[in-house]
């Protein structure tokens, strides 16, 4: 092939990308407006335990959350629905990260809280499927990936924001190839992804009393994408008198994030997609490692919550899947229950867990036999429950 075949190849590939984008940017507009989760009279809760130690650590949020959720559970205001299909194994015999009919199931659902699921990697025995994570975010519009990260001893209680379709994942498959010498993916933004993105941040600043959100970019040099959710940042700040924002860049953002100096005031973050979920697992390392923190997936029509570390690769080749951390996938659990309107459990979910690993400490997860199985962990924040008042 010719230079002038492959730049005309190149063209149509970027040509179609572009028109479904497009297409997509008028799906976003028809989008509803945004149901009130809080009130729903029967709340259906769709489970996905995922891969490796996803069922084990699935089966302990489970037994702490209908500790939790007992009486609305037995007067049909929450109901825990299985979605079966989504295991790698069921994936990939279909040839789908994510077949139809789970979908189906997924949409049936008012919420949903999964466990991890393989992503296939170049050279494994996968067939190189997408991710089935980013899959449901875009089919289930999923745009907002809220993280909490909470360390009291140091006085943090920050909240973030992570832009969750757009950005360089949204085409992280449809990259173009010129010849063999020139590879290029892309960086996608749109208006009305980021606009709702900040709708959804503000919103959560102001009905919680925070007066300072943080916009993380590399608009120094990534102009017109950061540039525009830079704009899109101050243009929502117009509409909320009183919540401030300060632009910081991302590479000093992360270098300094623990500096007391550079991080006095700091409350809310709000994210690119990227910068992101790197910047977010750095946070949650500081509070205790990715097993340890969770992360919700907001929409106007869905939500989905889960842990954000991985299937635990290791713990499974060494028959000790049994053992690994479930603390991280009780902790959706407690953000889940926040958001279908019982905020309430979700604190003493948290006291429990803070007495259950720094205070009593009756079982401790070390991730070998040496250990508490997860299992055993769960019955133990559940009893914990059961003795603290509500």
């Amino acid at each position: 092939m010719n230079r002038e075949e492959m730049i005309e190849r190149a063209k149509q590939a970027f040509g179609k990308l572009i028109e479904q984008d497009l297409d997509r940017i008028e799906e976003i507009r028809k989008e509803p407006p945004r149901k009130d989760f809080t009130q729903l009279s029967h709340v259906k809760v769709g489970i996905m335990p995922g891969d490796g130690i996803g069922p084990y650590i699935m089966k302990a949020a489970l037994l702490v959350a209908r500790e939790l959720l007992k009486k609305e559970i037995a007067d049909q205001r929450v109901e825990f629905v299985p979605i079966e299909g989504m295991t790698i194994e069921e994936r990939a015999r279909q040839k789908e990260s994510l077949p139809d009919a789970v979908l189906e199931a997924c949409k049936a659902c008012d919420v949903l809280v999964k466990g991890p699921f393989v992503t296939p990697r170049a050279g494994d025995k996968w067939p190189n499927l997408l991710s089935a994570n980013s899959l449901l975010r875009r089919r289930l519009q999923l745009y907002a990936a809220v993280r909490p990260i909470r360390i009291p001893e140091k006085g943090i209680d920050w909240t973030f924001f992570r832009e969750n379709i757009e950005g360089e994942y949204i085409w992280g498959n449809k990259g173009i190839s010129v010849g063999d010498d020139l590879a290029i993916d892309f960086k996608v933004l749109s208006k009305p992804g980021v606009d709702r993105l900040f709708r959804n941040a503000f919103e959560y600043a102001k009905n919680n009393g925070k007066t300072n959100i943080t916009v993380a970019t590399k608009a120094n040099i990534v102009k017109l994408v950061d540039g525009n959710f830079l704009k899109a940042a101050h243009a929502k700040e117009k509409e909320y008198p009183g919540i401030h924002v300060r632009e910081e860049l991302i590479d000093s953002l992360s270098a300094k994030l623990m500096d007391p100096e550079f991080n006095a005031g700091m409350q809310v973050f709000v994210l690119p997609n990227l910068y992101g979920d790197i910047l977010t697992d750095i946070a949650a390392e500081y509070q205790g490692g990715l097993g340890t923190a969770s992360s919700s997936n907001i929409g106007d029509q869905y939500a989905m919550f889960e842990a954000i570390h991985g299937v635990g690769v290791y713990l499974v080749e060494h028959n000790r899947a049994q053992y690994a951390d479930p603390s991280s996938l009780i902790r959706a659990m407690g953000e889940m229950m926040a958001f279908i309107g019982y905020p309430e459990k979700r604190e003493r979910l948290f006291k429990a867990l803070d007495f259950c690993t720094k205070v009593e400490r009756k079982a401790v997860i070390t991730t070998d036999q040496d250990g508490a199985t997860a299992e055993e962990f769960a019955e133990y924040v559940a009893e914990t429950l059961q003795n603290m008042e509500a």
